[in-house]
């Protein structure tokens, strides 16, 4: 086993770990070196900067009219504010002319019977199952008769800061277990300006909080399988929660995309001698858990005892916001895998697409596309549960093609098997295996799309937890890949519903302040705006890159300069790149969503401290807690 410390040199405790290392722990990959590495300079051969594409249609979201590169490069830089510098401190810091405030952090009441946080005991289940989750992810704004409802996914949970009342930093009992569960899933709520600041509406009718607990109804090809069915719901078409809710999307129809995650995590076996079936260890699944204990109060989380009820999770789930009575619906049509976000867009023909990236070293690019076309205002339930999944292949010659995953390419009994195990599928047909695709994001003014390779270390070395090969070449370019990349496509003639894609690196991460060779990162890399890890992505109105990253803050040797984690904005046209925002020690900035007036950035500071050194938002000796903050230029004019 690796040895990891902190960025005190201590070693790491398992509950300190990130995800990427607890996987790394629990699931570790043999090594691997008996297939030819293909080493392709896509930096040199496609470039960085600028370019035209067709235009089409991108991501139904509209705005303002887009600028050509040439056009762009005339009328001088779109990032028209000072960039902010890197920085360790523990603070929020964004550009002169601009300020911030916090909306909602984690155990803050949403209804007036909840009770405020109580850093002594850090709250019960019962109070937790009132108030805003932990650690903050993807995020989306809905607009309702001049009413503002903000949908938040709360990813997950710190142990050593949400049981850091008692010595051990564990759950010990089923209340913490209640408190774990309840501090997941996604947090609905109506947010209002008073006095200059945005803030919770308590009571609001909107306010809702969807749990590890909350009734869901599966949905799509998958739904009824055998796979799927359990003594407690022998229909297989019900099921209880969401949890681990990374990245999201949002619908033209209106409804809010939760994306599970590293779902894997909370299963655990009272046998310790039950036999693992393939499809398990793929999928990360374990005889134990990763310190939530949830098998302890919540029987269905023993796979000894419930061998099905994973195949239950690791989907999408389709959320009604503004009907807080609605059912949530897991998507099953759209892949199971460990979803960062999933990122719908229009296509020209009407069709529905669907990009989703499988955060894990060496697994794949997906992309779904409806069988129905999207009608403003009609019926359109069915378009997220009827139509194809796709995987990515890229070439070295800078083209790719989407692999349709059906049981004629993989040889796999069905759709609904496919639906269940889709990593196996997309192994099957021999996807380009990636840097951990996180974050896609659809440029809204032409038809191309972004996704953040966020880091891996694996690259060239080991293969994924399938055993296919992770050769160094195409969109992968390097061994050992430390600092990530992120890379774009366009689609062939501005379908997105079409087979064939060109596609390029828009940014290559690096640290030119420490290395020379291809480590120091792509030409719009420089010492004033370096990073590592970028993570969560999204485009404004404007057409603008909002790039967040979820990297190492330990500001010494290969990250050296780096420091704290940060925002960064891109302009696709030139490829300037800025840095806006630097978060507080220990963070991860991620999820970020503009007001209706475009006057207001919501984004999300996940687990600051979640090593121990840091006390933000509040500072002195207070707990840390992972918040929602609201960004806005000190004139009042639109930031986004």
């Amino acid at each position: 086993m690796t040895d990891r410390r902190n960025t005190r040199g201590e070693p790491l405790e398992a509950a300190e770990l990130s995800f990427d290392g607890l996987d790394e722990l629990n699931d570790p990959r043999a090594e691997e070196t008996d297939f030819d590495r293909v080493v392709e300079d896509s930096v040199t051969r496609r470039g960085f900067l600028g370019g035209v594409v067709a235009v089409g249609t991108g991501a139904f979201l509209t705005g303002t009219a887009v600028l050509t590169a040439d056009e762009a490069r005339a009328a001088g830089s779109r990032l028209a504010f000072t960039a902010v510098p890197a920085g360790t401190e523990d603070a929020v810091r964004v550009p002169e002319g601009y300020n911030w405030h916090v909306v909602v952090r984690w155990g803050d009441p949403l209804w007036s019977k909840g009770k405020p946080f109580d850093p002594a005991t850090r709250g019960t289940g019962a109070s937790q199952e009132l108030a805003f989750g932990d650690n903050t992810d993807g995020m989306a704004l809905f607009q309702l008769g001049g009413r503002s409802i903000l949908a938040v996914n709360n990813e997950y949970t710190n142990r050593s800061i949400v049981y850091g009342m008692r010595d051990s930093m564990k759950p010990e009992n089923a209340d913490d277990v209640r408190k774990g569960k309840a501090a997941h899933g996604v947090s609905v709520m109506e947010v209002a300006q008073s006095g200059g600041k945005w803030q919770v509406v308590e009571d609001s009718p909107f306010n809702r909080r969807i749990t590890a607990d909350t009734p869901m109804e599966i949905a799509g090809p998958a739904a009824g399988h055998n796979l799927l069915k359990t003594g407690a719901d022998p229909s297989g078409t019900r099921s209880l929660g969401t949890w681990n809710n990374c990245g999201n999307g949002r619908t033209p129809w209106g409804t809010y995309l939760a994306c599970e995650e590293n779902f894997n995590g909370y299963f655990s076996s009272s046998d310790a001698a039950l036999p693992l079936p393939p499809a398990f260890k793929r999928y990360g699944i374990r005889h134990k858990d990763w310190g939530y204990a949830w098998a302890t109060a919540d029987v269905r989380f023993d796979i000894a005892k419930h061998p099905n009820e994973p195949h239950r999770a690791g989907y999408v789930v389709e959320i009604d916001p503004l009907d807080p009575k609605s059912t949530p619906k897991k998507r099953t049509a759209l892949g199971r895998m460990k979803h960062e976000n999933a990122e719908l867009v229009v296509a020209a023909n009407g069709r529905i697409v669907v990009y989703m990236g499988d955060d894990e070293r060496g697994e794949y690019l997906y992309r779904y596309v409806s069988h129905g076309v999207y009608a403003a205002g009609g019926k359109n339930d069915g378009l997220l549960d009827r139509g194809t999944l796709y995987a990515a292949r890229f070439k070295a010659d800078g083209t790719g093609e989407w692999l349709a995953l059906t049981p004629q390419t993989t040889g796999m009994a069905s759709q609904a098997e496919i639906c269940i195990h889709t990593r196996m599928a997309a192994s099957a047909v021999k996807a380009t295996t990636m840097d951990r695709p996180e974050w896609v994001a659809a440029n809204p003014h032409k038809a191309e799309v972004y996704c953040a390779l966020t880091n891996n270390k694996n690259r060239g070395r080991k293969p994924n937890a399938g055993g296919d090969p992770t050769p160094v070449g195409g969109p992968n370019p390097r061994a050992g890949n430390k600092y990530g990349q992120i890379v774009r496509w366009r689609p062939a003639n501005g379908n997105h519903t079409a087979r064939n894609f060109a596609w390029d690196l828009f940014v290559l991460a690096g640290n030119p302040a420490v290395h020379e060779d291809d480590r120091k990162g792509s030409k719009n890399v420089n010492p004033g705006n370096f990073f590592n890890s970028p993570d969560g992505l999204a485009f404004d109105s404007r057409g603008l890159l909002w790039i967040q990253t979820d990297g190492n803050y330990s500001n010494a040797r290969d990250f050296a300069g780096m420091g704290n984690n940060q925002m960064l904005i891109g302009d696709p046209a030139t490829g300037e790149i800025k840095r806006f925002l630097v978060g507080p020690k220990e963070c991860e900035i991620t999820g970020i969503a503009f007001s209706g007036d475009r006057r207001t950035a919501f984004v999300g500071v996940q687990h600051p401290g979640e090593r121990g050194n840091s006390r933000w938002p509040d500072g002195g000796d207070s707990v840390p807690r992972s918040a929602v903050i609201a960004i806005s230029r000190d004139d009042g004019t639109a930031i986004g």
